[in-house]
């Protein structure tokens, strides 16, 4: 199933896509779009971290929610959605909100960190957890109640603009003394002002794709 990606990219590189152990903590509209990039681009080991379930107004943008998954574990639908293309695919389901209290009971060996979560207390615990263990690590900041998705970059946290998300983020990173140069997927436009966070699925779609492409050609570059 991946011959046309060896023919694209060769034998050699794909196989150290293969070897990669991948930790993806949210599968919502980020994450379940990220998650699907890394089955159907050939990671073969991925963990999977998310406490939530599949709810009604999932259906507008996250690839694992549909009428028959409302309900249900989103983390139970991804073991079923990669066993679906793929069985080979190990994948490691963690049906637990990720916080300081859990975190260092994870493996320590992971190639890559997706931060796909939206809990801000989460994503400065992973950074600490990359950083303590030399793991590679892409954050993804505020994607809601924006529309223009053809703003989406990735950089790194201190050159982000216009996030709300990664403002707060960069003060924790600063008071926590750590390295600001965390690669981040953000969208530079204007979030539209609303009482909540609303969104659509082309800006957390396109960001989870964004997230895979970075890491595919980190792979291949290094």
């Amino acid at each position: 199933m991946y011959q046309r990606i060896i023919d694209l990219i060769g034998k050699e590189n794909f196989e150290k896509i293969t070897t990669k152990k991948i930790l993806l903590v949210g599968c919502g509209g980020v994450g379940s779009f990220a998650y699907t990039a890394l089955i159907r681009s050939g990671f073969l080991n991925i963990t999977v971290i998310d406490k939530d379930r599949v709810d009604l107004t999932n259906l507008n943008r996250q690839l694992i929610a549909n009428l028959n998954t409302i309900g249900q574990n989103k983390v139970d639908i991804a073991r079923k959605i990669a066993s679906s293309i793929n069985p080979k695919i190990v994948i490691n389901n963690l049906n637990i909100f990720l916080n300081k209290d859990n975190i260092n009971s994870l493996d320590k060996d992971y190639d890559y960190i997706i931060d796909a979560c939206d809990t801000l207390n989460t994503k400065l615990e992973l950074i600490k957890f990359a950083n303590d263990n030399d793991i590679k690590i892409i954050s993804a900041m505020g994607l809601g109640n924006r529309v223009h998705a053809n703003n989406i970059k990735i950089t790194t946290l201190d050159k982000t603009q216009n996030d709300p998300l990664a403002r707060k983020l960069r003060k924790l990173v600063k008071d926590n003394h750590l390295n600001k140069k965390i690669t981040v997927v953000f969208n530079e436009s204007l979030p539209i002002k609303k009482e909540q966070v609303n969104s659509i699925i082309t800006s957390p779609g396109i960001a989870g794709l964004l997230i895979v492409d970075y890491i595919i050609n980190d792979i291949i570059e290094n």
